[in-house]
């Protein structure tokens, strides 16, 4: 059976046989937006636990935006548009709107990357700024958790009125993205976020794709961007044609909740007994384009393989490995034993680290097999993965691995789809 899954800009299709296919799982039917302008603007006059944002707005001087950077695909200038003309209309001055790119650790956005994520009006009209993670004098210390020293960007907190954008999908760590988690990592410092992403907080079982309750990354989150403050997010879910399915706007907490259930009803894909092997994707453009990224595809597959089974994922990865700490860490070790044994050793930093971490545990699951076509198969091997000729020749590979009447998942949407496992009823005795 051939079967398109995301990758890249185009889609990659797939020879899966048809003996072996035990299922496809991919987002539940959800009815677009039929009309997304009207939408969030209902949404805004109408907030989920917040005041409307004209309301919000009045009076105030200043105005601070944070937006994703190049790798969400969140759809900006419909969401960013009407709340503008908004704040505009409310008295704040274009040259006192400032859009933050909570990049986190990323590098900062291209003007090309700018324009096309907010359109050349956009762009031209206000202050388009990058946030500097290593930049230590552009953040100011707002408080502490647990220890670990919280420090935001200042042209955020300085600001008298404080928006966030973002889009609710599955997050690998932090359970959703969006809410919260632009401010803390988004804007945080590297000492932060150091702490927000060390292996003492990652190694709970909870911190995981899905999980809410009791995930300490998003406790820490949360808590961050409680103290940092938000009077307003923007927040907007997208179905598997990246079409809106719902606008969600307001409190920080209420409103994201609201997105929670509403992407958890369509995210989540339930299996009666995980595959030996698992076809999956990292989402296509623009969430695969570095290896670094493209290991949340690793991670959200790894529920619907068994232990000791094969995950096989295709990334377009145009960008390379990801960022130079990261590609030097995978490098400086042989084995991902060797790596994952110093990532818990105390005191042991490097940035971007948690992605090892992350590629660690999808490892100790199952053996992990990657094909792209920019990165040459010694690059991949020196990520710790196994690189692939095509994802058919490692479909075979696997196959004569496990037998010939092996089972195999296939994820198409990779890390936005939430699988889980069904519980195991039994029989009623009489």
């Amino acid at each position: 059976m051939k079967i398109t899954i995301d990758y890249g800009q185009t889609g990659l299709t797939i020879q899966v046989p048809d003996r072996n296919l035990s299922q496809i799982l991919g987002l539940r039917p959800a009815p677009p937006t039929s009309d997304p302008d009207d939408a969030v603007r209902r949404a805004l006059a109408a907030p989920i636990g917040a005041h409307p944002l004209a309301d919000l707005a009045r009076g105030r001087r200043s105005a601070s935006i944070l937006i994703c950077d190049i790798t969400r695909p969140v759809p900006n200038q419909l969401l960013l548009q009407p709340a503008l003309s908004i704040l505009e209309n409310a008295g704040i001055a274009p040259k006192n709107i400032r859009i933050l790119i909570a990049t986190g650790l990323h590098r900062a956005s291209t003007a090309a990357e700018i324009n096309a994520m907010l359109g050349e009006y956009i762009a031209v009209r206000y202050r388009i700024e990058s946030h500097d993670a290593r930049d230590a004098g552009a953040h100011r210390q707002i408080g502490v958790i647990g220890g670990a020293p919280i420090l935001i960007d200042r042209r955020y907190l300085d600001a008298d009125l404080k928006i966030t954008t973002g889009l609710i999908e599955p997050h690998l760590m932090a359970g959703f993205s969006g809410g919260r988690k632009v401010i803390c990592p988004g804007i945080a410092a590297v000492e932060t976020i150091r702490h927000f992403h060390s292996v003492s907080i990652l190694q709970s079982p909870l911190a995981t794709a899905g999980q809410i309750g009791g995930n300490p990354v998003h406790d820490f989150s949360l808590q961050a961007a409680r103290m940092a403050g938000c009077d307003f997010i923007l927040n907007a879910a997208l179905d598997d044609q990246r079409r809106i399915t719902g606008i969600f706007v307001g409190d920080i907490l209420q409103a994201w909740e609201k997105g929670v259930e509403h992407v958890r009803s369509i995210a989540a894909a339930p299996i009666t007994t995980p595959a030996d092997i698992v076809i999956t994707s990292a989402a296509g453009y623009p969430l695969d384009g570095t290896f670094y990224q493209a290991v949340k595809g690793l991670v959200g597959a790894m529920p619907a393989v068994r232990t000791g089974g094969t995950i096989i994922m295709a990334a377009s990865m145009q960008e390379g490995i990801g960022s130079s700490e990261f590609q030097s860490l995978l490098e400086r070790y042989s084995t991902i034993q060797d790596l994952e044994r110093d990532l818990e050793q105390p005191g042991f930093f490097c940035i971007d680290q948690w992605q090892a971490q992350e590629l660690a545990l999808a490892s100790r699951r199952a053996h992990i097999t990657v094909y792209s076509d920019s990165l040459p198969p010694e690059q991949l091997s020196r990520a710790l993965v196994t690189p692939a000729r095509s994802p058919e020749h490692a479909i075979a590979e696997a196959l004569e691995r496990y037998g010939p009447d092996a089972s195999i998942t296939v994820i198409p949407r990779g890390p936005y789809v939430l699988p889980y496992v069904l519980p195991v009823v039994e029989a009623p005795i009489y």
